[in-house]
């Protein structure tokens, strides 16, 4: 079957998962990683070799600014302490661990095995995010998973860098502090400038398709420049996003900004999907080059980097949990009450699912890195072992550790409804006509709901009676150019306007994915 076939197919098949880890309660990728192993064994399937730059630059500079455009500046700023403990800590300690199994176990060349290392260390929130949703976990758990997945690819990927070059000569590893604390500083600059030109250029574009096209060109422009140059295309893509976040809001319109957020959610999902093929396929190839005793230890070794990659995480959490509880107690209440628990570390020590970060980083070894085969394949043992083992029976742990539901992002979400909704009516309190009348009216109620933090996106009267007559506007719209009183252009522009109608009627909320 021709690889174009093969994607269609598992592009439909991963649409399929998706559905059914909702009935399940599980992580969707959980079962993308099931599926993409399968393909080790299908017959007739393609041999791939993917370009190590392209891979990087292809699936990891779209993800990434995804996950940065969401981030909260605030919630990095209040847990930097945790987050800088696993962003850094657990990175540098897990790569660490990893190496040494690497160079004992495996034979690797030092600046191989650290690049394994590197490769494994990097967990990824979206498969913990689809299954903590669900439970309302505390708040600072979930913040504290989200910015780590966005922050520890950086330091992840920077060290991979530095050992891949050391490994084949680029540079030596007695060098890489300089060029880390150069890389750094530098990629925050350009990050920033890029994103300040990134919007004069979006704010003077109209139409939603071209601003789409701008903003993946952009994003792909930014990394390649920044690795061309030498810096962290990692950091730089962040911090572009971030900046870009900061302020696109009030400058895009409305129309744009809801066509953006529903292409980049389906190319994340494309992405994740064709990262799991390419899985499946190499694994493939990888098990045929190996052959008898060889192909017994490399499938040993990945076992025991798994392992390492597991304990080491939860060694790591709950070792600094039970340092910063120590230090609590010499402090105030209000200190000794926002402590970590043990608790939540298992917990976060548990949500260390590996995916696509680890997956494309394997993929972009140079061909005939030393000992890339065993790497590879340990890299997609991590991967596969994670979100099976841990990401499904993560509902699991979650029943047995019995968290209070969280509801901060609810009584957030009252708080600025309920403002908004008074801004809006001080605004009109001084119009007296009779639509500013009905539209005070519209607000008020809107008002009264968003005062009641348990839904404070509910629909008001006013929002079901519009949802109600919007219906009947549809029948009444389709049997127009059934009965061919009017043609397919003017079905589609009045369909546009209704479908904002009742974008506009419908709760707040109501559309955003279930894995978010």
């Amino acid at each position: 079957m021709a690889l174009f076939e093969l994607t269609l197919v598992l592009l439909l098949i991963a649409v399929a998962l998706t559905a059914v880890s909702r009935w399940l309660e599980v992580p969707y990728p959980s079962l993308l990683a099931l599926a993409g192993a399968g393909l080790a064994f299908l017959p007739g399937a393609p041999m791939i070799e993917i370009d190590p730059e392209l891979a990087l630059a292809l699936f990891i500079a779209p993800v990434l600014l995804d996950a940065a455009y969401d981030t909260s500046l605030r919630d990095l700023k209040r847990y930097r302490l945790s987050l800088a403990l696993l962003a850094l800590g657990a990175v540098v300690f897990t790569t660490v661990a990893v190496a040494v199994v690497g160079w004992k176990m495996a034979g690797l060349p030092i600046a191989a095995a650290i690049a394994l290392g590197a490769i494994v260390a990097p967990p990824d929130a979206v498969a913990a995010s689809a299954v903590l949703g669900q439970f309302k976990v505390p708040h600072r758990i979930t913040a504290i998973l989200q910015g780590e997945s966005l922050l520890n690819d950086a330091t992840a990927l920077l060290i991979y860098r530095i050992s891949v070059s050391a490994t084949i000569g680029a540079v030596m590893l007695k060098d890489a502090v300089p060029v880390i604390l150069l890389s750094t500083v530098g990629s925050v600059a350009a990050g920033y400038l890029f994103g300040r030109i990134s919007l004069i250029a979006l704010t003077r574009i109209e139409d939603a398709a071209s601003s789409t096209v701008v903003q993946f060109a952009g994003t792909f422009a930014v990394w390649i420049v920044a690795d061309k140059i030498g810096l962290s295309a990692i950091i730089t893509i962040v911090v572009y996003a971030i900046t870009i976040a900061r302020t696109a809001p009030r400058r895009i319109s409305a129309r744009r900004r809801v066509s953006t957020y529903s292409v980049w959610e389906s190319a994340v999902f494309v992405l994740n999907v064709l990262a799991f093929v390419l899985m499946g396929l190499q694994a493939r190839s990888i098990v045929g080059r190996l052959s008898g005793e060889g192909q017994g230890d490399a499938f040993l070794f990945a076992a025991t980097v798994l392992a390492v990659v597991i304990a080491a995480r939860l060694v790591w959490v709950l070792g600094y949990v039970a340092v910063m509880r120590r230090f609590a107690r010499f402090d105030g209440e209000d200190q000794r009450r926002d402590a970590p628990t043990f608790r939540g570390a298992v917990l976060v020590g548990w949500c260390g699912m590996r995916g696509l970060v680890t997956l494309v980083a394997a993929f972009a070894l140079p061909t005939g890195f030393p000992g890339r085969d065993p790497i590879v394949l340990a890299a997609f043992a991590v991967v596969l072992g994670t979100l099976v083992m841990q990401g499904m029976s993560l509902k699991t742990l979650l029943r047995r550790l019995n968290f209070e539901r969280d509801t901060t992002i609810d009584r957030e979400v009252a708080q600025a409804r309920v403002a908004i909704m008074q801004a809006a009516l001080d605004v009109l309190s001084r119009k007296t006509s009779a639509a500013a009348a009905v539209v005070r009216e519209q607000y008020e109620a809107q008002r009264l709901v968003a005062e009641n933090p348990e839904d404070a996106q509910a629909a008001t009267e006013y929002d079901r009676l519009r949802l109600y007559a919007i219906k009947r506007q549809r029948d009444t719209l389709e049997e127009l150019r059934r009965n061919g009183t009017i043609g397919d252009e003017a079905y589609h522009r009045l369909e546009e306007e209704i479908d904002w109608s009742e974008l506009a009627a419908s709760p707040a909320g109501r559309f955003q994915p279930l894995t978010t």
